[in-house]
């Protein structure tokens, strides 16, 4: 071998060498880009399978009270408002011709017996009259008397020829003459005094008084209008305004709790009549309901009243577990797969024992009882049976 091929040789070694170098640093990178990549990877695999469990690792599924409350007799009641009056409103006014009032002798709350005098009106001019009257009845009760004596003497004479037949006649038809004197002046007595007896303003029945619009000294006639307004027998009512809807359930004699505003008193009373017509403006009818004297219930006040109109069948539930938003009344059920579902239900009767379900559940389903409104449909949930109490 020459100098010039170990040369050539030598110089081929270190090219060799230098690309061996070269290759090696590449595997390096390669690999050290492969395992940046597959850390990158594991870590980003391993964040989001993380994310994934994390709620099915740390999450615990709600625990919810339910309840199936069957079917429950509950009574059908209707609330209204109204206002109270009396169930018999008697104005009393004059009947006779009036004058000036002389005495007043009841007082607003003074109870009165049928034909009682309420108030005097001054009569000196009447009572002339019907003395007057009284006088001119014993002139003709003295005519009459008179012309009776003389027709009897006349049939005494008669047998002895000294008085015809034609006399008798005529002294009987003065008879008669002065007999219906006599009674037509009776009948103008009697006429005078039922016209003086009519000043007298009476109760035209037993009741209480409410109200007195005369004092003495007041001049009243047959124009005067209302002078007493009297209840008959201080029976009271309410005039309820029920909406058009109820009134249908509504019948005489259903029974009834009045509560006059401004008190917690609460009167027992029982309809009587139901109003045939709806006004058209308010589509409301009228329920009157009779309730006997109480010092607490005075006409013109306003009351509340619940009407008792039957009774029925239907899921009672506590009002927790009803829930509302703009569509309405609705429960939440927990189905086979302990999930939830929403169900809209038509709410009754509200009472101390709990929320009637008239429509939307049978009351066989597990109804949530409690924390409703933190749940969503769909949500998987541990139902827990409401213990009872």
């Amino acid at each position: 071998m020459n100098y010039e091929t170990q040369v050539m040789a030598d110089s081929a070694v270190v090219i060799d060498d230098e690309d061996a170098r070269t290759r090696k640093r590449r595997l390096w990178l390669v690999a050290a880009v492969i395992v940046v990549a597959l850390v990158g990877s594991a870590v980003w695999i391993s964040m989001r399978g993380g994310g994934a469990a994390a709620p099915a690792v740390t999450a615990q599924v709600p625990v919810v009270t339910v309840s199936s409350p069957g079917q429950s007799t509950v009574a059908r009641t209707v609330t209204a408002t109204g206002s109270l009056g009396a169930r018999i409103d008697m104005p009393v006014g004059v009947v006779g011709e009036g004058g000036m009032v002389s005495r007043v002798l009841v007082q607003p709350g003074d109870w009165v017996r049928a034909g009682q005098v309420l108030a005097v009106i001054e009569r000196s001019v009447q009572v002339q009259q019907g003395n007057s009257l009284a006088a001119q009845v014993e002139v003709a009760r003295a005519d009459a008397k008179l012309a009776q004596a003389q027709l009897d003497r006349a049939k005494a004479l008669v047998g002895r020829g000294f008085i015809s037949a034609a006399d008798i006649d005529q002294r009987t038809a003065t008879r008669d003459a002065a007999n219906a004197r006599v009674n037509v002046a009776v009948a103008q007595l009697a006429e005078q005094r039922a016209r003086t007896g009519r000043l007298d303003i009476r109760a035209p029945a037993n009741g209480l008084v409410l109200t007195r619009a005369v004092e003495p000294g007041q001049i009243v006639g047959s124009g005067s209008g209302v002078l007493f307004r009297m209840a008959k027998d201080g029976e009271m009512e309410l005039l309820a305004q029920v909406a058009e809807g109820d009134l249908a359930v509504l019948r005489p004699g259903n029974s009834a709790i009045v509560t006059p505003v401004g008190g917690k008193d609460q009167f027992a009373g029982r309809v009587w009549q139901v109003s045939p017509v709806v006004d058209p403006q308010t589509r409301q009818g009228i329920a009157r309901i009779a309730l006997p004297y109480q010092a607490a219930i005075r006409p013109g006040g306003f009351a509340a009243v619940t009407i008792t109109s039957g009774s029925g069948s239907a899921p009672l539930l506590p009002e927790s577990a009803v829930q509302s938003d703009p569509k309405g009344n609705y429960v939440y059920i927990v189905n086979g797969k302990n999930e939830v579902e929403r169900r809209a239900v038509t709410v009754g009767q509200v009472s101390e024992a709990g929320v009637a379900v008239t429509s939307g559940i049978t009351g066989n389903e597990k109804i949530v009882t409690s924390a409703g409104a933190f749940l969503t449909p769909g949500q998987k949930v541990k139902p827990e049976r409401l213990k009872a109490s």
